[in-house]
This record gives C-alpha cells, structure tokens and sequence, in this order.
C-alpha cells in the first residue's frame, strides 16, 4: 500500500522580488535559424509566456486543491452518517486524514508540515509516521532556502548529512553563478514500501520536489522525482530517522564501476515499478506497415513536437512502450522518434536505431535506443541520411529537441541521457529525463547525487532535416 503526504512552501526569500503573477518558461519553441531567439551574450533575453498566479507570503500550507478546511468539513459530514459511505472509508487521527481501501489500492494522506508541532503541544505520542511527515517538511525547508542545516539537526545519520550539505552548497553555488534565485519549493512524499516492527521502521518514499525559481524577474517551475529509504527507531517513546539513504537510479553499475553502494539494484526497480517483464505494445511495427520502411530523405526534424510529447510522458510511463529498468534513454529516443524522427530498422541490435517492442518473450529494440552509452556512440557517427547531429562544444548551443548524455565518472561510459524542452531567461537549456522523472531541470545536473567532479557531457544538436 502507498501512502501520499504532501508539504508546500512558499516562501520567499527576497521580498522585493514578489510580483503579482508568476512567468513560467516556455514548453516548446524553436531556437533554430529562423527564430528570433537570442543567445545569453545578446541583449533581449527569450520571450516568456505569462501565467499569473495568486502569491502568498511565507507559508507552510496544504495544496490548494485540498484544502484542509474542506478535509476536516468531509469528515465530519462523513461521521455523521448512519448509514455506511460509499466511498473508502476515512480515519481521523489527529489531523492526518488516511483513506482505508480494498487491498492493492493505495493510502492517501495530505498533512501540514506544522501538524508535527500540534503534536507536541497536544501532548500526544507522535508515531513513526509523524516522524516521516517531519522528515518531508524539513527536507523541502532545505530544499528551499539552499542549506543542510534545517534538516541534519534532526537526522542523525552524518554521512547522510554531509552528503546533503555538499549537494546543496553546490546547488547554491551554481545557481547564484547563473542568477537564479528559489522563490518557493512544494515537496509530496509517496510511502512506497514499508518494513515495520515493534521499534524499527524502514521506508521506501518517493519525493517529488517542484522549485519555483526567479532570474532577471521572471519565474519557470523545475521538477524532479526521487527516491530515499529511510531507517527510523523508537527510542523513550520517540521516533527517530536514524538512517537515510538516496537511490541513485541514473548511475547504473553495469555502464562503469564504482564503489558507490546508493546505486538502485534491480531489486529496487522491481519494488518500485512492479513486474517490468510483461510484453509492451509496439508503438510501430514495420511488418504490418510496410510503407514505413523507406522513408523519404529530407524530413524535417519537429522539435516542437519533441519538446511537447517529453513535457507529456516525463513523469509516467507511455503504454505504446515496454518500461524499462533503467528507462532515460528509452524516454529520449521516444521523444525524438515523436519529433518525426525515422527509425533505422536493421534486425540487429548492435546496429541502427529502431524499436518493435517485444515479441515472444524476446527483446526488439537496438540497444542505441535505450542505452545512453550506445546512443551516444550512434549520434557521434557520420551518416548522410537518417537521424544525425553534430557534436557541439557547450549546451547554449543547444536547440528545442537536442540531446545531452553524461557520463559521471569520466571514463567514456555515458550512463544518463536528457532532452531539451524549455531555456531560462539567459539561453540556457533546461531538460526532461526519466528513470529519476524531471521537467524542465537545468542542463548540468550538479544538483543530483549522480554528479562528480569527473562528469563529462556530450551535447548533440540533431539536423534539421533528416
């Protein structure tokens, strides 16, 4: 069962930067020749569009589509009732709101960070999964105002504190280099898999963290998806996070060696996403649709339609494929494939570019369509026709559409992949992933476990007509 608890701040920081509406980045466009768009080192930045939203000063509240005033009026309308709801049936403990349902069907629980605080003044025992709660509140207070403090005063693990610390001081670094200011953060945690006895606790939870961020007076939402385990114990009658530790689910053992023992296993993947083995629907099957085979040359690459199908399948799973294990790769030949992109069908699947699903338990699909690795080494080809780019020295040279791969060890052995889909103010790419889900996260990954200081990057601007 799954358990869903949901912390929003929105706090800001500088409050002479609090406009009336929010301006969020662009999802799609075009920075190719005939654009008007303009480089970091020319004077008008890119057009925004404009969204306004209401603001609020500097508050821990639930989401606005569930307020707590209108959970608390359901339950009591609920209790009321003689007769036995239709619905699943609630639980009031405290002010958690759970949801009770048939097996296999999931707990939803949206709480305020400071319910951890009436808690305490109440008198009452807080459980573990108070303790949880606290741990998310905090862990979106750090993410917020950029320091490890709020939360390591309350974990005990210190390697995990300073793990924390030196990503966040690194996250602060780069984004005042690039002007970017935190204007607000929402973090919602899903329990994934709980282990409990008697005094210890362990929990798998999904974080999934949207920063709101301003630069040069405009606003653009980033998100991202991950996953930690925790270890809590009961000590005098309080619980505590003993233990954390991050999944880092874009670094994979098999690409490269390491002795970083956060990497997700595929034991992981499976208690996470469930049976991955079970076939997919091929999203197209060139037996069937033969006029496909041979497409014409001099098809023009659609980086519009990339950017909106990555902006549409970042954070779940497109059914026409089959889910993979490691699937960033998977997701970013999807999108390029959706931005009129032909496959390169060989039958073989060291060679060419294509996909076909599975057929009979076997795997149709070429490894350079989901291996970040193989992917790299086929852009990196010379060929005249077909899917192609070119090898460019740095990402503000990057397109709508165009494709980054990482290589975190620096050993020549890229192990992660992304897709350009939006630009901050400056002209720089901001990208969608999958595996560890993100939306319009900027470009260098220094604000993710995964990045080291041997981290190389391969930028590929794909032709315009293929």
């Amino acid at each position: 069962m799954k358990q869903l608890f949901c912390v929003n701040h929105t706090a800001y920081l500088f409050p002479h930067h609090k406009p009336e509406g929010g301006i969020a980045m662009p999802r799609t466009g075009n920075r190719g020749p005939g654009s008007q768009v303009q480089k970091r080192n020319q004077a008008p930045s890119k057009p925004l569009t404009t969204q306004r939203k209401p603001m609020q000063k500097a508050a821990v509240h639930i989401s606005p589509k569930q307020p707590l005033q209108s959970a608390r009026k359901e339950d009591r309308q609920s209790a009321s009732k003689d007769a036995a709801p239709k619905g699943p049936e609630r639980l009031r403990l405290g002010t958690i709101t759970e949801s009770v349902r048939q097996p296999q069907s999931r707990l939803n629980s949206l709480l305020r960070s400071s319910d951890y605080d009436q808690y305490r003044q109440q008198g009452n025992q807080p459980g573990w999964k108070t303790a949880v709660h606290r741990y998310v509140s905090l862990y979106n207070q750090a993410e917020t105002n950029q320091h490890a403090s709020v939360l390591t005063d309350y974990v005990t693990d210190r390697e995990h504190c300073d793990r924390l610390r030196i990503r966040l001081e690194r996250l602060r670094e780069r984004d005042l280099l690039r002007g970017a200011l935190p204007a607000g953060s929402e973090t919602k945690a899903e329990l994934v898999r709980v282990n409990e006895s008697a005094n210890e606790v362990s929990v798998l939870i999904r974080l999934h963290i949207k920063r709101r961020m301003e630069q040069s007076g405009r606003y653009y939402m980033e998100e991202r998806s991950e996953f930690e385990r925790l270890w809590l114990g009961q000590s005098g009658g309080v619980w505590d996070v003993l233990r954390v530790e991050p999944l880092i689910a874009e670094r994979r053992p098999r690409f490269g060696s390491s002795t970083d023992g956060n990497w997700m296993t595929v034991d992981d993947y499976s208690e996470l996403f469930g049976d991955i083995t079970s076939p997919s629907t091929p999203y197209l099957n060139y037996d069937l649709l033969p006029q496909f085979k041979h497409r014409p040359s001099g098809i023009r690459y659609r980086r519009d339609l990339a950017a909106a199908y990555a902006d549409r399948w970042w954070n779940e799973a497109n059914p026409a494929y089959e889910l993979f294990e490691v699937n960033c790769t998977h997701y970013v030949s999807q999108c390029i494939f959706a931005g009129n992109a032909p496959m390169n069908y060989t039958g073989k699947r060291e060679s060419g570019w294509w996909y076909k699903g599975r057929n009979k338990g076997s795997e149709w699909w070429s490894y350079s369509w989901a291996v970040s690795n193989a992917l790299t080494n086929y852009l990196t080809a010379r060929r005249s026709s077909g899917l192609r780019a070119e090898t460019v020295r740095s990402a503000d040279e990057l397109q709508l559409g165009d494709v980054i791969t990482y290589d975190w060890n620096g050993d020549s052995r890229f192990q992660h992949s992304t897709i350009v889909t939006a630009f901050d103010s400056f002209g720089m790419p901001l990208v969608n992933a999958n595996t560890v889900s993100s939306r319009h996260r900027y470009w260098d990954y220094r604000d993710s476990y995964a990045w080291t200081e041997q981290t190389k990057y391969r930028f590929f601007h794909i032709a315009d007509l293929l």
